[in-house]
């Protein structure tokens, strides 16, 4: 049985993600503005397992976080900024990377005996530059347009970079890996999905498709699954539901 912390517990994915671990027998920990909001999302559930904390992550002290992400074996951050105006272009601009750079100080400090498994779900816009990932001009285009005009964009960016290039491939403490589902969108139950290194499709002008359960689905396997963990560690996987 691992215990995983989990970032954005109450956001479209996240609520599933701490479902699909919780229905395999797993503890969960997350942070959580609205608590009622989660308990509304997860339904029945056994609550001697998940360890919900009300607060906000980048508020949060640093004992208080150390204490919540002291015994985890793994974090899965589904993070993400609302479609609104407000959780577009208010504070804070950088959410995802600045969770994602505190949680991996956390675990430094912590210095746990076993490397902790990071996964953050991103998106198939993300580019990874290691695997000399191209766009075609349009792309490069529409792109730049994004990176000035949508925030959100630019922290998944930044966040993944955090992962790639501050942690990198031979950190004693952490491992991680990066899940870039394409366009998402709900189903009532996980279904048969592909994954591959890099996109196979133009994430702006022919996008396929990601369920949201599929994702949490993907996320589940690494955090708790030695084989699919070693199949996919530092690396930044595209899901696509199979048609």
């Amino acid at each position: 049985m691992a215990q995983v912390f989990v970032a954005g517990g109450t956001g479209n994915t996240g609520h599933l993600l701490l479902g699909e671990l919780l229905s395999r027998g797993h503890r969960v920990v997350t942070v959580v503005r609205s608590v009622e909001r989660l308990r509304e999302r997860l339904g029945d559930f056994d609550e001697s397992r998940c360890t919900i904390v009300n607060g906000s992550l980048l508020d949060l002290s640093a004992e208080r976080l150390r204490d919540h992400v002291q015994g985890c074996d793994a974090i899965a951050s589904c993070l993400g900024h609302n479609l609104t105006f407000r959780g577009m272009y208010g504070h804070p601009r950088r959410l995802v990377t600045d969770a994602v750079r505190r949680l991996c100080q956390t675990v430094r400090e912590l210095r746990p005996e076993l490397p902790v498994r990071f996964v953050l779900m991103s998106s198939s816009g993300v580019r990874n530059a290691d695997l000399n990932e191209k766009h075609t001009l349009a792309e490069r285009v529409a792109f730049g347009m994004l990176r000035t005009l949508v925030p959100p964009h630019v922290d998944n960016e930044l966040a993944t970079k955090v992962l790639q290039t501050e942690i990198g491939d031979d950190d004693p403490l952490i491992h991680w890996a990066t899940v870039r589902p394409d366009a998402l969108h709900d189903l009532e139950r996980v279904t048969e999905y592909r994954l591959e290194p890099s996109p196979i499709r133009s994430p702006l002008f022919n996008s396929g498709k990601s369920s949201r359960r599929n994702v949490a689905h993907f996320i589940a396997e690494l955090v708790t699954d030695d084989k699919a963990w070693a199949a996919w560690r530092s690396q930044t996987p595209v899901l696509y539901d199979r048609d």
